[in-house]
C-alpha cells in the first residue's frame, strides 16, 4: 500500500505582471532597513489579520496581507509565513487589483521542479519549506504596479494536540514592521465545554497585556489581540515594532466521562483521555550516543538533561543506562529499580561520561531492548509496568552495522513490538527521516533537539511528556459493523496529560448509534470504558453551532488517515 502514497506540496504559479526594481518584503522587513524605509520606497502593508477557528481541537486559520504599492514604479512585496509542521495548506489566494490567482497542489517532486522552472522564467512561485523548531515557511513574492493593492490569503489546518493536559493554538507573529491594523482573533467551540484558557505572547510586554482580550462561558471561548499603532512601537516615536515573537492560546475541556464520541454526516471522531488513574511503574533504556560528534556543548547538555530526568524517576520504576560510540558501556548489565540509592550512582556515571570515537549506533540500540527482555524474563520489574527506549544520537552509524534499513530491520525483531523506541535526534547532522521510521516502527515518536542554549530543557520536556504512563495495550473498538476506514486504533501507552484520538466512515445511513468499547491494562487491573452516541441527536446539536466550518469531522479523519499513510510509507 505503501507505494502508492503520493507527497504533496503547496506550490503558488502567478504570471508575473510587472518587471520589479526593489525587493520589499511587507512581513519579513530587509535587514538593516527600518519601517520607514519600506514606506518611503513605496510598498505599505496597512492590514493583517489572523483569524483562527476551533472546533472540536480541529483548527482552520486564515491569514490575510494587504498592501498597496503608492511610489510611481512597479515594486516587488513579499508575503511570509510560519505555520505549524503538524498543518497543512488549504488554500492560497492573491488578488491582485481584484483579480484573484489560486493556488494549486502540486505532487511533492513536481512542485520543486515547477518552482525552479517558474524562477528562472520571473513567475511568482511559492513553496513551504521547513523553518524554526515548530514552524515551516511558506514564502511567495509578487510584482505590483504603481499605484495597486494586493491581499495575500493563505488558510492552513491542524488537529491540535493535547500535551500536559493542555491544547496549544500556536501563532507566529513576525511583521517586522509596524502595521496601521493588526489583528489575531480567535474563536473556539468544544462540545465537551471548556474547563480553563490562557494566553501567552514571548513580546506580550505590560503595555500589550492589557490588549489582549479573552474569555470562555461553557462551550465557546474567545480570543482577540488587536493593538494600535502606538502600541506596536518599541518606543515613542519608533519606528520599529514590538510584534515578533510566539502567540500561544492554550486550553483544555470538561470531561465528565473518558471517552467523547462525536458524529456529524456520516463521520464520527472519538476523544479518548481518562484521568484519576494510578501510574504505572515504567521500565527505562537510555541509549546515549557519546561518539566524538558528541563531545563539547552537546555531551555536557545530555549530561545535565540525564541527570534531571534520574532524579524525576520514581521508587517503583526501573533503568539502566547504556552509552555507544565505537564500543558498547553500560551502567549496570541490568535494569536497577531507581531507589535513592542507586539514582545517586547513575548520576556518579552520568557525571563521568566523556564523548570520543566512532558510532555504533546496532549494538548499542540492541544492547537496551535486551536489558528489557531479560527484566521482564526474569521477572525483575512489575508485570504491570510500562517499558521503554529513548534513545539520544546526533549522526550516522559508522561502526558495525551502518545500513540503516538493516539496523531498522534489527530493532523491530529484537522489540517485537513491546516497547516503544523515542528516538532523540541532536543537531542537523543526523539522519532524521531514519530516526523517525525506526520510531514509527516501534509504537514510538521522534523528536529533533536543536543544538541551542535550551538543548538541556528541550530533552527534559520530551521526557516529561512520557513520564507519567497509565495504561498500557490500548485497543479503541466498535460493536458496529456499519464502521470503516479507522484510523490508528491501537496504541502500546497512553500517558498522563495526553489524548487518543481515533476517527472512521458510518457506513450505513440508518444506523442509529455508535457504540465505543476501551480496553487497555492499567496499573491493578485490565480496565474496560464503554460510550454511546446517538447518531442522529449528535448530528443535530452540531448543526446549530455557529462556529463550525464545513464538514470539519471529515476533515478529521482525512487528516488522521493521510498522516498516518505517509508514516507508513
Amino acid at each position: 500500500m505503501g507505494k502508492h502514497i503520493k507527497c504533496y506540496i503547496f506550490l503558488v504559479l502567478i504570471p508575473a505582471l510587472v518587471t520589479s526594481d526593489i525587493l520589499i518584503n511587507p512581513l519579513r522587513n530587509i535587514k538593516k532597513r527600518s519601517a520607514t524605509d519600506v514606506h518611503t520606497q513605496g510598498v505599505e502593508i496597512y492590514w493583517v489579520k489572523i483569524d483562527c477557528s476551533v472546533t472540536s481541537r480541529f483548527s482552520r486559520n486564515v491569514i490575510t496581507s494587504r498592501a498597496v504599492n503608492r511610489a510611481n514604479v512597479s515594486k516587488e512585496a513579499r508575503f511570509d509565513v510560519e505555520l505549524p509542521k503538524t498543518a497543512f495548506i488549504s488554500n492560497f489566494t492573491l488578488t491582485i487589483d481584484g483579480v484573484s490567482y489560486p493556488g494549486i497542489i502540486k505532487e511533492k517532486e513536481v512542485a520543486q521542479k515547477q518552482y525552479q522552472q517558474a524562477v528562472s522564467r520571473g513567475q511568482t512561485a511559492g513553496l513551504v519549506v521547513a523553518s524554526g523548531r515548530k514552524t515551516e515557511k511558506f514564502s511567495v513574492s509578487v510584482n505590483i504596479a504603481s499605484s495597486s493593492k494586493v491581499t495575500f490569503q493563505l488558510t492552513y489546518e491542524e488537529l491540535l494536540k493535547r500535551k500536559f493536559g493542555k491544547y496549544e493554538m500556536f501563532i507566529k507573529v513576525n511583521p517586522k514592521q509596524i502595521v496601521n491594523k493588526f489583528e489575531i482573533e480567535a474563536n473556539i467551540f468544544e462540545p465537551q465545554g471548556i474547563s480553563e484558557l490562557e494566553v501567552e505572547g514571548t513580546f506580550l510586554n505590560n503595555e500589550l497585556l492589557p490588549v489582549v482580550k479573552k474569555s470562555f462561558s461553557e462551550k465557546k471561548a474567545r480570543v482577540s489581540f488587536s493593538p494600535t499603532i502606538e502600541q506596536q512601537r518599541t518606543c515613542d516615536n519608533c519606528t520599529t515594532t514590538l510584534l515578533q515573537g510566539d502567540f500561544v492560546i492554550k486550553y483544555d475541556v470538561n470531561r465528565d466521562s473518558p471517552n467523547n464520541l462525536q458524529v456529524v454526516n456520516g463521520y464520527f471522531v472519538h476523544f479518548f483521555a481518562p484521568k484519576n488513574l494510578e501510574r504505572l511503574p515504567k521500565n527505562v533504556a537510555f541509549v546515549i550516543d557519546v561518539s566524538g560528534s558528541m563531545s563539547g556543548q552537546k555531551i555536557r547538555q545530555a549530561k545535565e538533561a540525564l541527570t534531571k530526568i534520574v532524579e524525576d524517576l520514581k521508587e517503583e520504576d526501573h533503568f539502566s543506562i547504556i552509552l555507544f560510540e565505537s564500543s558498547i558501556s553500560t551502567w549496570k548489565d541490568n535494569l536497577i529499580q531507581a531507589t535513592p540509592e542507586n539514582m545517586n550512582q547513575s548520576k556518579e556515571f552520568i557525571s563521568h561520561i566523556r564523548a570520543s570515537g566512532g558510532t555504533n549506533f546496532n549494538d548499542g540500540l540492541l544492547t537496551g531492548i535486551e536489558m528489557l527482555n531479560n527484566a521482564h524474563e526474569n521477572k525483575s520489574v512489575p508485570e504491570r509496568s510500562a517499558s521503554l527506549v529513548i534513545m539520544l544520537s546526533d549522526g550516522e552509524a559508522n561502526i558495525g552495522v551502518s545500513n540503516p534499513r538493516d539496523i531498522q530491520e534489527n530493532a523491530k525483531n529484537a522489540a517485537k513490538g513491546k516497547y516503544p523506541i523515542y528516538s532523540l535526534g541532536f543537531g542537523y547532522d543526523v539522519d532524521y527521516a531514519f530516526l523517525e521510521r525506526l520510531s514509527i516502527e516501534n509504537n514510538g515518536v521522534a523528536r529533533r533537539i536543536f543544538t541551542d542554549s535550551d538543548a538541556a530543557l528541550q530533552l527534559q520536556d520530551f521526557y516529561d511528556e512520557i513520564a507519567n504512563p497509565l495504561l498500557t495495550e490500548v485497543e479503541l473498538g466498535y460493536k458496529e459493523n456499519a464502521i470503516s476506514d479507522l484510523t490508528q486504533n491501537s496504541f502500546k501507552h497512553y500517558y498522563d496529560g495526553s489524548e487518543i484520538v481515533v476517527a472512521g466512515r458510518i457506513t450505513d445511513e440508518e444506523v442509529n448509534s455508535i457504540t465505543s468499547e476501551v480496553k487497555a491494562q492499567g496499573a491493578l487491573n485490565e480496565v474496560t470504558y464503554t460510550e454511546q452516541a446517538d447518531v442522529e441527536e449528535t448530528n443535530k446539536a452540531f448543526e446549530e453551532q455557529q462556529y463550525i466550518f464545513g464538514e470539519y469531522i471529515e476533515k478529521f479523519w482525512a487528516y488522521l488517515t493521510i498522516q498516518q499513510l505517509l508514516e507508513a510509507r
